[in-house]
């Protein structure tokens, strides 16, 4: 158990400075996810936390102490990586107990340990197999058992999931979230699946270009997202962007015009002014189907029945790429045009820099 301070990183490769002064403060005992897309540092942070990669400026704080120049073995850090990185010729008791010969540690001990790691991951009538005799979601538990046993301070994942089938994914996220729950350790866990990251996380942290774009939990991230960046990249399917026109400000109301309607934002003005650029955010579940045609058009290209709710596809009011989550009885065919009220109590803001405007306290009610 432990906390993890990163203060002032920066990382270069040669020119490319891939981390831009990364400073984040980890609790102890918390599930931290780093999510993020492709080559946005995240693998290279966690990569500096456990010593594999040297941070060009900056330092790493483990409990307090001081561990920047910290062999990644003196730092009480333990990796699961993307690949299982499994002896095919060992049994899963082997392969879980590797470490511990490692570090000569005696024999009843040694089973004590990999017994109680087996028994937390299922693996107690598995430990006689090999790997090949193993299906990957238990590869993948052996690969973590095999972190376990060395009981870290820290618990690092580097996409851990990403070789598993869509099924295989969806029970290890709820193994992984137990496992926490059960070891009480501090977990920081590395994706680009911003699913993973809001089903598991207690913090999410964002990525995007070497930048901390937002540090929160799920839920604050999902709610109030503090750039056109963060809104876009949490939730699933993700937000809604609309051009405005004709930007108003009214007695401390901002108004905007989605086509020919006028949607009052439920947002703080700030410095906001009249004829500012302003761009809409509204997520696909914060719109209904028009009864009597009033509303945003849409036409629909594409119809995705999920079973409780029904996705569409299409272009709407500039957006080609515009989308909408409706109840699952909801009967729509491609090549339907409709109409969708949109819930401007929902609604978020972002001016022309891609910066979220405040929104309203009384929103929250909604």
């Amino acid at each position: 158990m432990a906390t993890l301070k990163l203060e002032n990183i920066f990382k270069s490769f040669g020119e490319t400075e891939v981390l831009k002064d990364i400073n984040l403060s980890i609790d102890d005992k918390g599930f931290v996810v780093f999510v993020g897309p492709s080559g946005c540092g995240k693998t290279t942070l966690l990569r500096i936390i456990c010593g594999l990669e040297e941070a060009t400026s900056g330092k790493v704080f483990i409990d307090e102490e001081d561990v920047s120049n910290a062999q990644p073995v003196d730092r009480g850090i333990s990796m699961v990586f993307q690949s299982y990185a499994l002896y095919p010729h060992l049994s899963v008791f082997e392969n879980i107990a590797f470490p511990l010969r490692v570090a000569k540690i005696n024999e009843a001990e040694l089973k004590e340990r990999v017994d109680r790691a087996a028994e937390i991951l299922q693996l107690t009538d598995r430990l006689d197999f090999k790997p090949g005799q193993l299906s990957g979601g238990q590869r993948q538990r052996v690969a973590i058992g095999r972190s376990i046993v060395r009981n870290p301070r820290v618990f690092l994942f580097d996409e851990p999931l990403s070789n598993l089938d869509a099924a295989l994914r969806g029970d290890m996220r709820v193994e992984l979230a137990k496992l926490h729950q059960n070891l009480k350790t501090t977990m920081v866990y590395v994706t680009h699946d911003q699913i993973e990251a809001m089903t598991m996380a207690d913090k999410i942290v964002v990525l995007n270009d070497g930048v901390v774009q937002q540090f929160g939990a799920p839920m604050e991230l999902y709610h109030h997202p503090t750039t056109k960046f963060v809104a876009g990249f949490i939730g699933h399917p993700k937000m809604n962007f609309l051009k405005t026109t004709n930007t108003v400000v009214d007695s401390s109301e901002l108004k905007v015009n989605i086509g020919a309607e006028t949607i009052s934002l439920p947002v703080e003005i700030g410095e906001t002014k009249s004829g500012d650029i302003i761009e809409l955010g509204i997520r696909p579940e914060d719109l209904r189907l028009s009864s009597d045609n009033q509303g945003l058009s849409m036409n629909v290209e594409v119809v995705e029945h999920i079973g409780a709710t029904v996705i569409i596809y299409g272009p709407a009011a500039g957006n080609d790429d515009f989308c909408a989550v409706l109840p699952g009885d909801t009967l729509i065919h491609p090549g339907e045009t409709i109409s969708l009220l949109i819930n401007s109590s929902r609604c978020h803001a972002f001016n022309s820099q891609g910066i979220a405007l405040r929104r309203k306290q009384v929103a929250e009610v909604n």
